[in-house]
């Protein structure tokens, strides 16, 4: 089986441990210490690893850059409706994050963009089932029908 580990650079585990909670994730503490924390996304299949910087540098001779001010990479996590992503984005801005732009409504896929506290962006979205199945002109053709 696959599973993916984004690692994203943090400058304060514990509040970056609060935030990823707030917006629905959990911490695995079987995997977690003072440099690090595993963020179980999904059980089984997809995780964050929160890293200190200090620590995070230790696996790269290039410098560290600053997510805040020079984004490299957006994690988009999809959810089960609507409702689910204004209240994890919710969640999430309460917790000390920030949202840099409004929602992007396509009709067949919602998306907002949540910035944590250290500026990785995460995107959170939801997808209409026959648009996920069977592509965004199929939405469109039962929309017209």
């Amino acid at each position: 089986m696959t599973a993916m580990f984004v690692n994203l650079p943090v400058t304060d585990l514990e509040r970056a441990k609060a935030f990823y909670s707030s917006v629905g994730f959990t911490i695995n503490p079987l995997f977690t210490d003072h440099n690090a924390a595993c963020v179980v996304v999904e059980e089984d299949h997809s995780y964050f690893m929160i890293l200190v910087r200090d620590y995070f540098q230790t696996f790269t001779q290039l410098p560290l850059g600053d997510p805040a001010k020079n984004p490299s990479v957006s994690t988009a996590v999809f959810l089960d409706s609507r409702e689910a992503v204004d209240a994890t984005v919710a969640n999430g801005l309460a917790a000390g994050g920030s949202e840099a732009q409004p929602a992007s409504d396509y009709g067949f896929m919602y998306q907002r963009q949540l910035t944590d506290p250290d500026g990785n962006i995460l995107e959170f979205g939801w997808m209409d089932p026959v648009a996920a199945e069977q592509g965004p002109e199929a939405f469109m053709a039962q929309q017209q029908a």
